[in-house]
This record gives C-alpha cells, sequence and structure tokens, in this order.
C-alpha cells in the first residue's frame, strides 16, 4: 500500500460517518446509559437475547446488541467484550466518540443535568485552535465521550 498521499486514489467518494459501534460488557447497563444520559432511543435492539446461544456470533442479531439513530447516523453497541475489560484509548482503535450538540448553551445545559444526575465529567474547555467547546465524560466500559458545540 502506499503513503504518498499524491499517488492516492480513492475507491469511493466519503459523504461521512454511517455508523460507529462500541464493543461493550454488559449491554443491559449500556444501553441504559446511552439511554439515560444521552435521551437516545433504541432504533434496533436485541439486547434481551444476548444471553442465547449464537446470538453475540450473529450479525443479523446485531450481535445481541442495540443500534441508536441519531438523526441519521447510527450509535451501536456489541456486547463482546469479557466482564472486567475496559476501555483504553491508548490502545490501537478508538480515541473517542464526540457528539455534537447545537449550541454552547446546550452544552453548559448538559452539564448542568450531568450534574444533577450524579453523572461525573470533566469541565466544559475551550479547542481555540478547533473552533469548539468540549464536555468529556465515561460511558460504564471507560470509553471516553464528549459533546461539542462549535464556537
Amino acid at each position: 500500500m502506499t503513503t504518498d498521499p499524491s499517488a492516492a486514489l480513492p475507491a469511493t467518494s466519503v459523504q461521512g460517518i454511517h455508523h460507529v459501534r462500541l464493543t461493550v460488557t454488559d449491554i443491559a447497563r449500556s444501553k441504559q446509559f446511552y439511554e439515560t444520559v444521552f435521551g437516545f432511543s433504541a432504533a434496533i435492539d436485541n439486547s434481551d437475547k444476548v444471553g442465547e446461544p449464537g446470538v453475540t456470533e450473529d450479525p443479523a442479531l446485531f450481535y445481541g446488541g442495540t443500534v441508536f439513530d441519531l438523526g441519521g447516523q447510527l450509535l451501536g453497541l456489541r456486547p463482546v467484550a469479557q466482564q472486567g475489560d475496559t476501555f483504553d484509548s491508548t490502545r490501537t482503535g478508538l480515541d473517542h466518540v464526540s457528539f455534537q450538540v447545537p449550541s454552547v448553551d446546550d452544552l453548559e445545559a448538559a452539564a448542568e443535568r450531568l450534574d444533577q444526575a450524579g453523572v461525573a465529567h470533566a469541565e466544559i474547555r475551550l479547542l481555540e485552535e478547533a473552533g469548539m467547546k468540549i464536555l468529556a465524560i465515561q460511558d460504564p466500559d471507560d470509553i471516553n465521550l464528549e459533546l461539542c458545540a462549535l464556537v
């Protein structure tokens, strides 16, 4: 494979990200977190089948997971990680997932709601060079999540 960007011939025109699927240890706990903290509703949900033989290997059953529709972009949860395993952003793979909110006011309101719900989070911080403010939190498997608002 070539590493020279000037020689690159893209296979197709990418229009955006269609979906991201996160590997989780406990589908019920993770599903509840994303529903409660973000207000996501499941578009596809096979989490009630996760204990049945073969389900976590079956793509037709979404591996016993849940898929949330975020307005045309999908976030999936796949319950195949071993109990006790935790996310590590320094390993090859995912560093974090960032969800955009409409405004800085929405970001500040989210921080207040997280406080009221007892969900730990970082302080809102400005990433001036990126033109946004972010609010970082961790999901139940310690996956790095952000809410961001353009400034």
